[in-house]
């Protein structure tokens, strides 16, 4: 199963990067845009999986879920990965808060320990919620998406630590909640 540990979002905030895609969509630039469901702040993306491994991984994110107690989240800004006219993602970033780098930390620690690779990259709390299949109008696209590079799309608590499957399928992804945590 393919797997990764995530902070679901209210529908609120859900809501208003929908409005937003709405708008990126009548641009009409060949990107696959992420779905409601779809719409959460990853932790750690762990990949296959075997069923017998997902006990380890749920003691990971117990333990981390209580060591951590409930938090803000600030959607804030649009960018794209890489910058510039060629991208291939397109996200809205959440601030920087320290409990959410802890709780980040702990997880990838937790699980480094249970024998998945660390992320190499530095953690950039973010949401994708485009992914570009071709440069077909992509250019206006980014100018539409430049309106929004400080909008503030929601604020919420975060109050739990979620372990998703994702099935992948030809119109995209299908998520399910195998397990949740409680933050204390």
């Amino acid at each position: 199963m393919r797997t990764f540990a995530a902070i679901d979002l209210d529908p609120e905030i859900k809501r208003s990067l929908q409005d937003l895609i709405l708008k990126l969509k009548r641009t009409g630039a060949d990107v696959r845009w992420v779905g409601s469901q779809g719409m959460h702040l990853t932790l750690k993306f762990l990949g296959e999986v075997g069923e017998d491994r997902v006990p380890a991984i749920e003691g990971v994110l117990r333990g981390a879920a209580g060591a951590s107690s409930s938090f803000p989240l600030v959607l804030q800004g649009t960018g794209t990965f890489p910058e510039g006219k060629s991208p291939r993602i397109i996200w809205a970033g959440f601030k920087e808060e320290p409990a959410l780098i802890a709780l980040q930390m702990a997880v990838e620690d937790g699980l480094e320990r249970e024998g998945f690779p660390r992320e190499e990259r530095a953690f950039h709390p973010h949401l994708t919620f485009g992914r570009v299949k071709s440069p077909s109008g992509i250019r206006e696209a980014l100018l539409e998406l430049e309106k929004y590079r400080g909008a503030l799309f929601g604020e919420m608590t975060a109050r739990r630590l979620t372990l998703f499957e994702s099935v992948l399928k030809p119109q995209g992804a299908e998520y399910r909640a195998i397990s949740g945590f409680e933050f204390t």
